[in-house]
């Protein structure tokens, strides 16, 4: 008795709809498993967290004639802030200071990072500082009451004060 499948014409018949069935199973996989990626994407955009934590994220610009800054803010719950004023300030006559251009320098320059924590039912903001510029101010915690007057726009107040530092968020 005759294999058919050993006949050269038969192989090679045999070879394509083995492709055939191969391709159209690779098919099949490659659609599910856009479908199965779709469907985890859209149930990701439905679990991500509700309220005014997330719209912290980003890097913020402050807005003041005094003083320039930054601000920023990730989604693990790190951030960094930095401001100094807005005025030219001198240049090293030689690349090491003396004290006074050292002191010149520094002298109304803010600059700290850390992590950060919102108490949305206070409506508050809380770093928690780990670095700073001021050896005074590590590990410490500072905590603002904030609006967000748009989704571009931040006002904090710090606790116990009336005076505002207005954020816009950069672009």
């Amino acid at each position: 008795m005759k294999n058919i499948a050993t006949s050269p014409r038969n192989r090679r018949i045999l070879r394509v709809r083995r492709r055939a069935v191969m391709t159209t199973f690779e098919r099949r996989a490659a659609i599910a498993s856009v479908v199965a990626l779709l469907a985890a994407s859209v149930a990701g955009a439905q679990r991500e967290p509700a309220g005014d934590t997330p719209r912290f994220v980003g890097t913020w610009r402050l807005v003041s004639n005094t003083q320039t800054g930054i601000m920023i803010y990730d989604s693990l719950g790190n951030m960094a802030a930095q401001a100094m004023p807005n005025r030219v300030r001198r240049k090293y006559a030689v690349p090491e200071p003396t004290p006074e251009e050292a002191k010149d320098a520094i002298t109304g320059y803010l600059a700290y990072f850390g992590t950060y924590s919102v108490d949305e039912q206070a409506r508050t903001i809380t770093h928690h500082r780990k670095g700073n510029i001021n050896p005074g101010g590590v590990n410490d915690d500072v905590v603002r009451t904030y609006v967000f007057e748009s989704n571009d726009r931040l006002v904090l107040t710090p606790a116990g004060s009336t005076n505002t530092i207005v954020w816009e968020r950069a672009r």
